[in-house]
C-alpha cells in the first residue's frame, strides 16, 4: 500500500482513496469530523494512525480545518465546504438516471467545438480543453472535440469567462466522418475508452451488490462499518462516473454496465443513508449530497 493512501476493499483496479479524502468524506452536516470515527474508518480501510494524524497536521497547517481536543477525541472543524473530490457532480450525476430511466434519448446530432488559443494564453486554452473533456467531449485532433450531448451553453459560457470565446467556433452535424467510420456506434468505440469505462462501472457494480448483500442479511453494520462503505462506494461512484461520457444508449455497447451500476450504487445509498437517529450525531455531509444528486432517480 502506498503511503497515504487505501485501497479499497477487495479486487484488483480498485481506485486508492488519499488519507485527506477520507477525512473531507467524513465532514458531517455541521462542518465537523469526528476524530474517533476518523480514526475508526482509517482502521478499516488499512491505514495506519500515523498516517491519520500526519494528514490532520497539515489540513490544519493548510487552514482547511481547526482543531479542537487531541487524539481520537479530537473534534475538527471545517473552515469552508471541503468535503472534496468525493462529493457528486449533481447535474452530471441527474443527466446519467435520466439517460437510464429513458428520458433523454439522442437525436443523432453530434457537438463539435474548435479553438486556437494562442500560445501567449496557455492557460486559458489548457483550462477549456480540460473543461471540455470534463464535460465528456472527445478529442478528434487538435483542437477539435465532438460530444454527442448538448453542451454549447456550458462551453461558451466557460470560454467567455476566460475571455477566448471569440477563438472558439462549434457546429452541429448528423453526418460525422472520421476516417472511413460513419457508424454512430462504431465513432463512439473509436473516440472513448469504453472498455476503461465499462471495468469501473463492473467494479462499482460488484463492490455495491456486495454490500447491498451484506446489509441484507444483518445484523446490521456498526457505525464505523457503514462510514467505511460510504466513503469506499463515493470513491468507487467517483472513479466510476468521471471518465464517463454519458454517451447516450444508441452509442453504447448493449448491455452497458454503467446502467446496472448506477443502480445498485442508488440502491446502497438508500441503505446506508437509512433515517439519523434524532438523538445520534449529525449525517455525514456526503449522504445530504448523494441525497440531492440521487433524488430525481427516486421520485
Amino acid at each position: 500500500m502506498r503511503s497515504g493512501s487505501a485501497r479499497t476493499e477487495g479486487s484488483v483496479g480498485r481506485p486508492e482513496i488519499p488519507t485527506r479524502l477520507v477525512v473531507q468524506a467524513l465532514v458531517r452536516e455541521d462542518g465537523t469530523v469526528d476524530a474517533g470515527d476518523l480514526y475508526a474508518v482509517a482502521d478499516l480501510l488499512g491505514m495506519s494512525g500515523q498516517q491519520i494524524r500526519l494528514c490532520v497536521k497539515r489540513l490544519v497547517a493548510e487552514g482547511r480545518f481547526t482543531q479542537e481536543g487531541r487524539g481520537r477525541k479530537a473534534t475538527l472543524h471545517a473552515v469552508a465546504d471541503v468535503t472534496g473530490s468525493l462529493a457528486p457532480d449533481a447535474a452530471f450525476v441527474r443527466h446519467a438516471y435520466r439517460q437510464d430511466a429513458g428520458l433523454a434519448p439522442w437525436d443523432g446530432t453530434w457537438h463539435l467545438f474548435a479553438f486556437a488559443v494562442p500560445e501567449s494564453r496557455r492557460t486559458a486554452r489548457d483550462t477549456l480543453r480540460e473543461h471540455l473533456l470534463h464535460l465528456g467531449a472527445a478529442s478528434v485532433h487538435s483542437g477539435l472535440y465532438v460530444t454527442a450531448n448538448p453542451v454549447a451553453e456550458l462551453v461558451e459560457a466557460r470560454a467567455g469567462h476566460l475571455g477566448v470565446l471569440a477563438t472558439l467556433t462549434r457546429l452541429t452535424t448528423t453526418d460525422l466522418r472520421i476516417g472511413e467510420l460513419t457508424d454512430p456506434r462504431a465513432l463512439a468505440a473509436a473516440l472513448w475508452p469504453l472498455g476503461e469505462i465499462a471495468r469501473r462501472h463492473e467494479d462499482l457494480a460488484a463492490f455495491a451488490g456486495a454490500r447491498l448483500a451484506r446489509l441484507a442479511e444483518g445484523p446490521g453494520p456498526s457505525d464505523a462499518e457503514r462510514l467505511t462503505t460510504a466513503v469506499e462506494l463515493a470513491a468507487l461512484f467517483t472513479a466510476a462516473m468521471e471518465p464517463d461520457p454519458l454517451l447516450p444508449p444508441q452509442l453504447l455497447p448493449a448491455p452497458w454496465p454503467g446502467n446496472r451500476a448506477r443502480r445498485l450504487a442508488a440502491d446502497c445509498w438508500r441503505q446506508l443513508r437509512g433515517t439519523p437517529r434524532a438523538d445520534g450525531p449529525p449525517a455525514l455531509r456526503l449522504f445530504a449530497l448523494y441525497a440531492d444528486a440521487l433524488r430525481p432517480a427516486e421520485s
